[in-house]
This record gives C-alpha cells, sequence and structure tokens, in this order.
C-alpha cells in the first residue's frame, strides 16, 4: 500500500520540493498523424523540429487570418488581431499569445500600431530599451520585468526572479524589499528616485498578469507548427484535426466548412475508400469519411471490413460486399447505418437496399454457413463458379430530402448537400452567417438556416415558447422564441424546416443566442420574394425592422480618426430624412453610445458611402 497526499504550491516549496505541471496537449497530437498521413500519401517523412521558421506560406496562411485548427490562434478574436498584425516572425506570433489574455489585450491594438510604424515606439528611461525592443516598447513577458530589473537596478539574476515571483504571486513583504532594492539601485545608475519608484509601480501592475516568455515561446512552437502543416499539406493536415474532433459534431461542422472554404472536398463514406479514421482520397484534394464516426456502427464490424478489403481487394459489387463480410457484429444494425449514411451506394439506391436489409442479411448467413461447413470452398477458388445472385425487391426512391436527414443523423452534420446552400446563395449578402454572430457590431440580424430541432416549455403563465437550434452551412444557433412569437408562428419551427429569421443577438452567459422576432418559411423559389417582403415591411409590426427598430446605427472604432469624424458628417448632413440616427464608438463596455439631434434618409446608396468610408458593415437599420 503507498501513502499519498497532495499539497499546493507554497508549502511544496517550504519542504523543499519542485512543483511542475504537465500539460497534455491534443494538438501535439494532431501534428503527429497530420505527419503519419503525409508519410503515408505523400511517402515524404517530416521531422517537425527542423522546418524553417521564417517560412513564407506559413506566415501568409496567418496573415490572411486561416487559422482555424491552428493552436491558440484560432478563436475569432484572435483571427482579427493576426490578421491586423500581419505577423512576419515567429517573435510576433510569441507576442499574441502572451497579449491576447485578460489583462494585456489592452496593448494588443498598441502593439499592432507600432509594428506597423503607425504609433510612435516609445521608452520611459532608456535603460527600459534592451527589455522591450523586440515588443516595440511594450512589456509583455515576465521576463522583461527581470530584465529591466538587471539593466536599470543592477539587480542579479536570482534577485531578478525572486522580483517576478514577489510580483506574480502578490507577496507583499518579499514585494516591499524589491521595491526598495530596485529603486536604491537605480539611483546608483542615475535614474530620478521618483520615476524609478513610478516605474515600478508600473511593473507591479504588469506583473500580475506578465505571460512567461518561455511558455509563450513554446505555445507559439506549436501554433507555427500546426499552421505550417495546414499551409503545406491542408488535405493531411484537415484530416488529422477531423480524426482528432471525430466524436465532437460542433467542431467537425466547424471544419467541415472550413475544408470548403480551403478548396478540400470533404466526402461521405464509401465502403472502398473510407478507413477506419478521415483519410485522404490519393492524388486529391479530398478528405474521405471515417468509418468510425458513422453513428451505430462499432469499431469490430469497421476493423473486419477494412482487413477484408485490403486482404482481398476492393469489393465489386453488392453481391461481393455481403459474401465477404464474415462477423457476428454484421447485423441489421451495421448495415443500416452502412446504407442510410451512404457508404454503399456505390452498389445501390439507397431506399432499395435500406428495403432488403433482412434478404441482405439472409444472404450474408447463407454464404457465411456454407463457408463455415466447407461447402463453399469450391467457388472462392474457381473462376467458372459465380455467387448465387441477389434479387432484390424495387421500391421507390428516396428524396433528397431524406438522404440529407439520415446524413445528418448518422454523420451528425449534411456532408453531401446542405439543404440551406441554395437559399443562402440566392440571399446572397442579405442573410448573416451564424458562425459570424460572434462578430456582428449589431445588435440585430437577419439570418437563415434549417431547424434541426425544437424543444417546447410552458411559461409560468402556461403560455408555450420554443427552444430551437438552426443551423445554416457555417454552424449552428440556439434559436428563442418567446410565447408572442410562438402563437403566430409555431408552424415554422417543425424539425427540417428551412427559414429566415429577425431576431436580437442574446450573449447571457457568454453564449450567444437569437431572440426571434419574426419568422418566415423559405426554400430557393421563395427567399428573393421572402427578402424583400422582410425589407419593406410587412403589415406594421411585423416587420422584421419594426417601427420600434427604425433607427441608423453606425459603429466606428474606438480609434476612428478625426478627419474621418468630419466626413462622416458631411455624409450624414448630405442625405436629410426621418430616420433617428445611433452612433456606436467603440466596443463591449468601454463602447460610448452618441444619439445626435440629426434624422437622416437610410438608402443603399448611403450605406455603401458610409461602409467605404470606415468599413464594411458599419451602418444599418436596426
Amino acid at each position: 500500500m503507498s501513502i499519498r497526499t497532495q499539497y499546493s504550491l507554497h508549502p511544496i516549496e517550504d519542504i523543499g520540493l519542485l512543483k511542475m505541471d504537465f500539460l497534455g496537449l491534443a494538438n501535439l497530437t494532431i501534428i503527429q498523424n497530420a505527419l503519419d498521413i503525409i508519410e503515408a500519401v505523400y511517402e515524404e517523412k517530416i521531422d517537425i523540429t527542423k522546418i524553417p521558421l521564417d517560412d513564407k506560406k506559413t506566415f501568409e496562411l496567418l496573415g490572411r487570418g486561416e487559422t482555424t485548427g491552428v493552436f491558440q490562434l484560432e478563436s475569432d478574436g484572435m483571427k482579427r488581431y493576426i490578421r491586423e498584425l500581419v505577423p512576419s516572425e515567429l517573435e510576433d506570433v510569441i507576442a499574441m499569445v502572451a497579449l491576447y489574455r485578460p489583462g494585456p489585450m489592452q496593448w494588443i491594438d498598441s502593439f499592432i500600431r507600432r509594428k506597423h510604424g503607425k504609433e510612435a515606439i516609445e521608452y520611459e528611461h532608456p535603460l527600459m530599451e534592451a527589455a522591450l525592443k523586440n515588443t516595440y516598447g511594450i512589456p509583455v513577458y515576465q521576463e522583461q520585468v527581470m530584465r529591466i530589473s538587471k539593466d536599470m537596478a543592477g539587480f542579479t539574476g536570482g534577485e531578478a526572479d525572486t522580483l517576478r515571483k514577489a510580483m506574480g504571486k502578490k507577496i507583499e513583504s518579499l514585494m516591499k524589499e524589491m521595491k526598495s532594492k530596485f529603486v536604491e539601485g537605480a539611483v546608483k545608475k542615475g535614474v530620478e528616485r521618483d520615476k524609478a519608484a513610478k516605474i515600478f509601480s508600473r511593473l507591479e501592475d504588469f506583473a500580475a498578469y506578465g505571460f512567461n516568455k518561455s511558455h509563450a515561446t513554446c505555445y507559439a512552437m506549436i501554433a507555427y507548427r500546426t499552421a505550417y502543416l495546414k499551409a503545406h499539406y491542408p488535405n493531411c493536415f484537415m484530416a488529422a484535426l477531423m480524426n482528432s474532433d471525430s466524436q465532437d459534431i460542433d467542431r467537425i461542422t466547424i471544419e467541415v466548412e472550413e475544408c470548403r472554404k480551403m478548396g478540400l472536398e470533404v466526402l461521405p463514406p464509401d465502403i472502398n475508400e473510407s478507413f477506419a479514421k478521415f483519410g485522404i482520397v490519393p492524388n486529391t484534394n479530398k478528405i474521405r469519411w471515417g468509418l468510425l464516426a458513422i453513428k451505430n456502427l462499432g469499431a469490430d464490424i469497421i476493423e473486419v471490413i477494412v482487413k477484408e478489403r485490403k486482404n482481398g481487394g476492393h469489393y465489386k459489387d453488392l453481391e461481393d460486399f455481403i459474401a465477404r463480410i464474415h462477423s457476428k457484429n454484421f447485423n441489421k444494425k451495421s448495415l443500416d447505418s452502412l446504407i442510410r449514411s451512404g457508404a454503399l451506394d456505390a452498389f445501390g439506391e439507397r431506399g432499395m437496399l435500406l428495403a432488403n436489409i433482412e434478404v441482405l442479411l439472409e444472404y450474408n448467413r447463407n454464404i457465411q454457413k456454407e463457408i463455415d461447413s466447407g461447402q463453399f470452398s469450391l467457388f472462392s477458388v474457381s473462376p467458372e463458379f459465380s455467387r448465387p445472385a441477389l434479387n432484390l425487391k424495387d421500391v421507390a426512391p428516396v428524396t433528397k430530402k431524406e438522404k440529407l436527414q439520415w446524413e445528418r443523423e448518422l454523420l451528425g452534420l449534411y456532408v453531401t448537400e446542405h439543404p440551406f446552400r441554395d437559399v443562402e446563395i440566392s440571399a446572397g449578402e442579405s442573410l448573416q452567417r451564424i458562425a459570424a454572430i460572434s462578430q456582428v457590431r449589431d445588435s440585430f440580424v437577419r439570418i437563415g438556416g434549417v431547424i434541426t430541432n425544437t424543444k417546447k416549455i410552458l411559461t409560468k403563465k402556461n403560455e408555450t415558447m420554443a427552444f430551437c437550434r438552426l443551423e445554416d452551412t457555417s454552424g449552428d444557433v440556439e434559436l428563442i422564441v418567446f410565447p408572442s412569437v410562438y402563437r403566430e408562428q409555431s408552424d415554422m419551427l417543425a424539425e427540417d424546416t428551412s427559414v429566415i429569421v429577425s431576431g436580437k443577438i442574446s450573449d447571457k452567459d457568454g453564449e450567444h443566442k437569437i431572440i426571434a422576432n419574426k419568422i418566415f418559411s423559405v426554400d430557393s423559389n421563395t427567399v428573393a420574394n421572402v427578402l424583400a417582403t422582410m425589407s419593406s415591411g410587412y403589415g406594421g409590426n411585423s416587420d422584421w425592422r419594426s417601427a420600434k427598430f427604425d433607427i441608423v446605427r453606425i459603429s466606428l472604432p474606438a480609434d476612428c480618426p478625426g478627419e474621418v469624424m468630419q466626413e462622416l458628417k458631411k455624409i450624414l448632413e448630405d442625405n436629410p430624412g426621418d430616420k433617428k440616427l445611433q452612433i456606436i464608438i467603440g466596443s463591449g463596455y468601454n463602447a460610448k453610445k452618441i444619439e445626435p439631434d440629426l434624422r437622416v434618409n437610410y438608402s443603399e446608396e448611403l450605406k455603401n458611402r458610409i461602409d467605404g468610408l470606415v468599413g464594411a458593415d458599419c451602418a444599418r437599420m436596426i
């Protein structure tokens, strides 16, 4: 029997032991899996530790913000900053990893402007330049505090580390002692006492949230390596990424959409091409769905299918496939999953195969029984004999809608086609994508998608309301339908219905949801009429921009130049009308709302002029 106990950081140090943190990162597995796929597909063995750290293609990918799947760099906010930064060296990536955290985030905009020469690089004292030069005068890392203490106050390495620890852990008694040493040391180097005390206070504030550069460098290196693989071997990297997330449908949905953006085609499962995991179709930009990602299909039967194909070659036809699978797990449940997921499409229409499941299983049982008894061995070795033919009954083909529903049920998402894609194409930019909701500056949105789930509840007043999942080709979101809207539009909330919704964004509890205001059933033939109706009015308060939302809102960045403001004022004065005006400067809790005593006429021309001056999608009706 072993005796075990646990201690927190300080007691461990007090008794002379070392506390160590060990992090398990899935991204390391993704990198290794990608390297394995690259070697299998391209016969290239890559030593990831020896890739060039100044690779042009990698930095171009980062600069475009195409960082879905790239470690530490795939949040919406990080993508925006990376695009603005346009990193050109690994140091830039290291800095962003350290800065994109609560506290130092306030310095990101300044860091970017200084990198591009749009803001002067300043140092509080010349003795701080050596420590802060690589980060454009902005303190980013704990190690910089240590360097400043050595350069400015003559600290030894041990004293500098003690200072870092005292600041980071807020050890007051030690802080007081170190402050005295710092100030006295700085004075000896010619720094004014008040100035030294002020610098120490600022370093103290920074150290409360400053990141360890060695830690940031490790993270940035993993980020760079994943970006490198994505830039040079996009199909292999995305296959490895999807294998890692195969049990997380939300992630798979994002990654499939990312593949489409990258020009990679994700194909449904196929009995002759799919392996257990997602794989590459040789000599193509296509990724084939893995059999393990099909619901109700176990690992045992998958192993039998893949092993038999490897040993005996591709399955030639339906009879060949059914006859060659010898497993107790080849049953109604597994065959149903193979058929409805599309894995057997090469051998017949899904509806027909599904209607003949019992015939197929009986055929398999008879063949296996004869093989087990030794009676069928002649057929397997002699070409002049053939297996008995399958006699299948004809049935009407299933509809495209049914096929897509089955794909979503068995694969977790629509693969061959999304039922809302045609509507999105017809709507163009008139609809906002669900995946981009977090970036929308306005409180109100017009989105569309397919209702994939509806849950009805009764309120305290015994009224019915609903919570729905709405999905477009980019992702899904929860749709909240309160009783007043539900009473009028409950018939629009049936599962698999395509709708366009106007509503308000709610980010309560940190998750974006949509509170529905108006819901329209739609298809590719009616989308134009629906959009026209929503824009022009629909019986008074039924318009998606009803009278209470009849305001022109303009969103401006916090650092909007004065000359831009003057030009904006001129544009607005040139378009008098009856619409109220609301100007939002900045974002988040620091945003300022201004409602000038000015009425304007909102038009597409006005919107284009404002967007052209300030930035895309800055002006809209609410």
